[in-house]
């Protein structure tokens, strides 16, 4: 794994950008291997995303969310999230995977250009996050919430022809001792 891969926390994670698309045989192997059922195509793809994130104390997918998200990938990490949301329904945690999933959403609509969707989902998610204590998950739930209330105060105040969403602006998520 090249050294850029590595986190201050110990988490080893590769650049989702250098995997292929499309999983290899190995890994579709690999995945078939872990699941009880068969695995469709799209269960290949987000084992392939999470393959790195096992073993680091936290559920592969969560953290598969964070690398996808900090990487602009925000459709990834929804698809990724959505694993656990899925599975938590009558869970804690349903709601807050479903507003981190609506956060991601709304950076691809951002991303499409279509702030009024964005805006939409910056307010559902922002909903969803504030049923949950200022830390949860080892996130910082408060700073996310300020994170959405300036990029909706951005929308609010901005052009709607004009995509606010750049690389230099892009957000990044944290988790503390992870990345």
């Amino acid at each position: 794994m090249s050294p850029e891969c590595r986190t201050s926390g110990g988490l080893s994670i590769q650049p989702l950008a250098m995997l292929p698309f499309a999983p290899s045989n190995r890994v579709a192997r690999e995945a078939r291997a872990a699941y009880s059922f068969p695995v469709s195509k799209k269960n290949e793809h987000i084992a392939d995303l999470t393959r790195d994130c096992h073993g680091q104390g936290l559920e592969p997918h969560y953290l598969g969310f964070f690398v996808c998200f900090n990487q602009g990938r925000y459709f990834e990490a929804h698809e990724v999230l959505e694993h656990l949301w899925l599975v938590d329904r009558d869970g804690p945690n349903y709601s807050f995977y479903k507003g981190l999933i609506q956060l991601a959403g709304a950076f691809v609509h951002l991303q499409k250009n279509r702030p009024g969707p964005a805006a939409s989902l910056f307010k559902l998610s922002r909903a969803n996050l504030e049923k949950y204590p200022a830390s949860h998950e080892h996130l910082d739930v408060s700073k996310v919430l300020q994170l959405i209330a300036s990029w909706l105060n951005k929308l609010a105040a901005g052009k709607p022809s004009l995509n606010f969403l750049t690389p230099d602006t892009a957000p990044r998520l944290t988790l503390p001792g992870k990345f």
